[in-house]
Formats: structure tokens, C-alpha cells, sequence
């Protein structure tokens, strides 16, 4: 029923059986739930204990061996924190039986179909409801005044409920897919390479099922170059919109370049840069920071360019070290395992050259060998880009869907 006074707006695109149908309502979110905050639990790290319920709104999900204090269906909004409470989105429907923290508001839907309001809180930028900034902070008060706009009828709402279901079930078959294929690539270079202490792979190409056995050798006399650069004097400033690509830590992806936001300088910055200049087939590793020991192969995109003083060119000599395989093993367990062994106390502070060139390399016999791997895995990894970049689409897709079948969020508030 369409309450006294309430404001009307209406979504881009309708379901052909709603056409006629009346505008939508807005509401303040307080008018379509219950708060049910006075149920949360905190419960101290040192009163967790691993069982079979999970406790929402901590560090990430934890499970707990108590009895459950939730069972029933409830939306689940952040509060604070980064994350808005550690979740991955800013609501999110539970489910079952399970505890949930006071980093998290939790709310009986009541007038509104729960996963179109869900749906509708995920898409809306909820910056103008935040307070504070150590941390920035939702609070109930805020919460509750949030214009929420409401299909005229049930039968709509499920109509719009039942569309972005389904979709998010093909995106979770794809997230699935993608990480299968994660794993899948995991486990084979755990097969391709021998173990700690051991000169033969589990899994050899028949080819090479007679050939000697694997040395392991340190990277420095491997390489022809092990450095890396410098930021340009007043930093951001100095990036253009063209030039020679400028790749930082952001750049260097795991096993891959991430050039979105890609920075660029001009040739006579670059000319005063030249002993950093990337050629392709150097490998880029991250070496300071909280992205440390990610690394990529450059291609042709970059090569020309520099690098900053947190990404460190290594570059091999060819015929002794295929640096598509050196990429692969750095990121790999036992690479990550070198890695961490030069972070005092696990911290991940930094890599110095010389630590570098002292990790210890497993290299097949002969460099055909090398290749065949290196050729495996990153036919692995195309096909692993691929099927994150249809998973990228479909939330893409599902995005620009949510903002035609919801009606703008600046019309609630007008």
C-alpha cells in the first residue's frame, strides 16, 4: 500500500508486465526492516574457537564452536571498517545458524523483498551516509534514513529478485570455473617442478622422461641485470598522459601486467632514466610493500619504459634461463617460500638485490625443457585471463542491469 505523502520514482526499464503499473515508493530504510543490533555478539579472538558456525563481521568470516545465537534469514549491513565490516560488499543476506559482531548491522526485512533490497544497498554508493573518517562509520541513525525505492507490487519485486538471482548464479558457476582453473594450475606446477631437496618433477613432458636430472642453480649468474629505478621528482606530477610507460608496484600483478592506470613520462625524463629501462621478456618483480613478490613478464606494451624503485627488472640470459619460467617459479610456492625466508618476523619489508640474486633456481637440463613448462603454464594462464575477464563482464553486466531495473538513487533524494 502506497503510504501518505510518500515520493514516487520510476526505473529505466520495466518487465513489459509492470509497464502500467504505479511508480515506485520511496521509504526510509526504517519503514521496510526490523533492527535486531541488540542480538549481536562480540566475542573476543581469544573466545574463538574453530566449529561449525560462522561469525560474521570480524576479520573476514570465523567460525565458532558456541551455540549459534542466529537462525533465521537476516541482511547483513557493514558498519565500519574498511570493508564495512570486513564483507565483501555492503550487505549481503545470511543464512542458517550463526553469530554475527557489532561491526555489523543486522536488519529483518520486512516490507521489501530482502534480496531486492540487498541487491539495491550493493549497487548504492553509500558514501553521502557515512560519518567519521578513524573509521569512517555507517550508523544506525544513518542506516535508517536511507530512501529506499519500492516496487508498487510483491509480484514485481520477485520479478526483479528472481532476474538478478539467476544472474548471480551464472556468476558464481563462473567465479567457480575461474577458480578451479586456479587450483588446477596450483596443483600442476607443484608436479611440473621437483620438490625441495628432490632433482626430478613428479610430472615430466615424454620427452623429456630420459633426460638428466634438474640442478638448482642461484638466479645472480643467470642474469644479465638485477636493479631497479627511481620515482621522478615531484612525483604525480611529473606523469603524462602519453609517453614512455612508467610501470610501478600497481603494475605487477600476479604472473601478470595490470596497466589500467598505467603512468607515462616524457623523453628527457626517461633519457636521465635509461639504466631502468625495461626491454621485453624482462621480469618484473614487486619489491617493497604490501604487493611483494608479485611478478610479471614485460611485453611489448611496456618495453622502452622504466620502472620505479619498487619494481625490480630481472633480466636473464636466454639461453640459460627461459624468463617465462623464472616468472612462473617466483610465484609459485616454493618462489613465495624464498621470498618470505628474507621478511624478518614474516613482515614482507623488502628485497635487496643481493638477496635476489641468491635465490635458488630448479632448472631443467636443457633450455627446450625450460620452455615446454614455461609454454604449459602460461597457455594455462591465457586461459585462466579469459575466464576472469567473462567474470568481470558478467558482474559488469549485472551492474549496468541493476542500474536500469532500479530507479536512479539521485531521484530518491531530489
Amino acid at each position: 500500500m502506497k503510504k501518505q505523502g510518500a515520493k514516487t520514482v520510476m526505473p529505466r526499464l520495466r518487465f513489459p508486465e509492470f509497464r502500467k503499473e504505479l511508480g515506485w515508493r520511496v521509504q526510509p530504510l526504517a519503514d521496510v526492516c526490523e533492527v535486531k543490533n541488540n542480538r549481536r555478539r562480540p566475542i573476543t579472538s581469544s573466545d574463538r574457537e574453530s566449529g561449525p558456525y560462522p561469525y560474521y563481521g570480524a576479520s573476514g568470516v570465523v567460525d565458532l564452536i558456541h551455540d549459534y545465537i542466529f537462525d533465521e534469514r537476516l541482511l547483513l549491513v557493514g558498519e565500519d571498517g574498511a570493508k564495512w565490516g570486513a564483507f565483501e560488499k555492503t550487505a549481503f543476506i545470511a543464512e542458517g545458524k550463526y553469530w554475527v559482531n557489532n561491526h555489523a548491522h543486522v536488519l529483518k526485512v520486512t516490507e521489501v523483498s530482502d534480496s531486492l533490497l540487498e541487491n539495491y544497498l550493493t549497487m548504492l554508493d553509500i558514501g553521502p551516509f557515512v560519518t567519521g573518517a578513524a573509521p569512517p562509520k555507517l550508523t544506525l541513525a544513518k542506516l535508517k534514513s536511507i530512501p529506499i525505492p519500492v516496487p508498487p507490487s510483491s509480484a514485481e519485486q520477485q520479478k526483479i529478485a528472481d532476474c538478478l538471482t539467476s544472474l548471480d548464479e551464472v556468476i558464481a558457476a563462473q567465479g567457480r570455473k575461474v577458480e578451479a582453473l586456479k587450483t588446477h594450475k596450483r596443483g600442476l606446477m607443484q608436479q611440473l617442478f621437483p620438490r625441495e631437496g628432490e632433482t626430478r618433477p613428479r610430472l615430466r613432458f615424454p620427452e623429456f622422461r630420459d633426460a638428466p636430472e634438474w640442478r638448482e642453480a642461484a638466479l645472480g649468474p643467470l642474469t644479465s641485470k638485477v636493479g631497479s629505478g627511481v620515482t621522478p621528482r615531484g612525483g604525480d606530477a611529473n606523469y603524462k598522459a602519453h609517453g614512455r610507460p612508467f610501470v610501478r608496484s600497481q603494475n605487477v600483478g600476479w604472473g601478470l601486467l595490470l596497466l589500467d592506470d598505467i603512468a607515462f613520462i616524457d623523453e628527457s625524463t626517461h633519457a636521465s632514466f635509461l639504466g631502468t629501462e625495461i626491454m621485453e621478456s624482462d621480469v618484473l618483480l614487486n619489491i617493497t610493500g604490501a604487493s611483494i613478490g608479485r611478478s610479471a613478464v614485460a611485453d611489448e606494451r611496456i618495453s622502452g619504459g622504466n620502472v620505479n624503485q619498487h619494481v625490480c627488472i630481472i633480466r636473464v640470459k636466454r639461453d640459460e634461463l627461459d624468463p617465462v619460467l623464472l616468472n612462473q617459479f617466483l610465484i609459485s610456492e616454493r618462489g613465495q617460500e624464498q621470498i618470505d625466508s628474507f621478511q624478518a618476523g614474516g613482515n614482507r619489508q623488502g628485497l635487496n638485490f643481493a638477496q635476489i640474486r641468491s635465490f635458488q633456481i630448479p632448472l631443467p637440463p636443457t633450455i627446450d625443457e625450460q620452455q615446454c613448462i614455461a609454454d604449459c603454464l602460461s597457455s594455462l594462464d591465457t586461459r585462466i585471463a579469459a575466464e576472469s575477464n567473462q567474470l568481470t563482464a558478467l558482474k559488469t553486466h549485472k551492474q549496468g542491469l541493476m542500474q536500469q531495473l532500479f530507479p536512479a538513487p539521485e531521484a530518491t533524494t531530489a
